[in-house]
This record gives structure tokens, sequence and C-alpha cells, in this order.
């Protein structure tokens, strides 16, 4: 009986796109942020003031070990994270692993972004909590924004990750 052509298994015949871009995306998109972070964290202060507000003049000592340094590196291991789910989809625990945590990043970055944007918009905090007329701008149309396009990217990934396997994920040849 003669077996037909398969398609490889990290090509999607209904998409135009390969598995690995949307995972390549959110591995860009996690070290730059990370490089942002520690570039602040270094000393830097251009777009601090206007994310951070007082902080950013102040710097206490947890803000610059945990606000900078610390959402940088876990910035790095959300990249590290992106690079895995553009690669293959290994079999097992560890595959299923890896997409259930870029199903996480991508809940915990929209949950940010869409909580942060709805609580500026409704004003819900009043005068007990000084937000710049500039930072709430900033947070508004440039941050809030960052975090929802990482975690429409992460929930890319973590899409295409799940339906790609590679040569040792088991795929099922096409009918």
């Amino acid at each position: 009986m003669p077996s037909r052509p398969q398609t490889p298994a990290y090509e999607d015949p209904q998409d135009t796109t390969t598995p690995a871009l949307w995972g390549r995306i959110a591995c860009t998109w996690a070290v730059a942020f990370a490089a942002l972070h520690f570039y602040w964290a270094l000393g830097g202060s251009r777009g601090l003031s206007v994310s951070a507000g007082s902080l950013a003049e102040t710097r206490p000592g947890w803000f610059v070990a945990v606000g900078l340094w610390g959402v940088g590196l876990l910035c790095l291991v959300a990249g590290v994270l992106g690079w895995l789910l553009a690669r293959p989809r290994p079999r097992g625990l560890f595959g299923r692993t890896l997409r259930v945590l870029g199903w996480c990043a991508c809940a915990v970055l929209l949950a940010r972004g869409i909580a942060v944007e709805a609580l500026l918009l409704a004003d819900t905090a009043g005068q007990e909590v000084h937000v710049s007329p500039e930072q709430r701008m900033w947070t508004l149309a440039l941050w809030n924004p960052w975090f929802l396009i990482g975690g429409l990217l992460f929930g890319l990934a973590a899409r295409k990750f799940g339906r790609a396997k590679g040569p040792s994920g088991g795929a099922a040849p096409h009918p």
C-alpha cells in the first residue's frame, strides 16, 4: 500500500506562519522588557518616572532589587519560555508543562494589562493614590498595551506550541 507524502510536523498546512514564529516574537518581547528593567536597575532613568512615579526618584533598595532586577530576571525567564515555545514540542510532561506555562504567562500579562487599564480609566483609587496626569497617560498609552501585546504573544505561542510536535513528539500522520 503506497504511503502518501506527509507534511512536516512543524508546518500547519492551514496557516502561513510556523509555530515557532510566535514563540520567537514572545521571546524577543520578554528580552526587550528585561533589557529595559536592567537599564533602570543600573541607574538609567529615561521612562522610569512615568511608569514608577515617586519610586523612580527615591529608588529605595527594595524597589531596585525586586521591581527592577527581579522583574528583569523574571522577564529573562519568560524569554527562555518563549524560546522553548518556539522549539518543537517534546513528548510527555515537559511538553505539557511548557504549554501550560505559556498559557499562564498569557493570562498573567493580560490580567495585569486589563486590570490596571480598567482601574486607571475608572479612577477607582481617587485621591488615595497619587498618579500624575503624565504617569496616567503613559500607563494607558504605552505600558498597559505593552502587557496586552505580551499576553497575546505568549497566548499565540502556547496555542501554536500545543499544535506542533517535533520529531520526537509523535505527530500523527495526516489522513
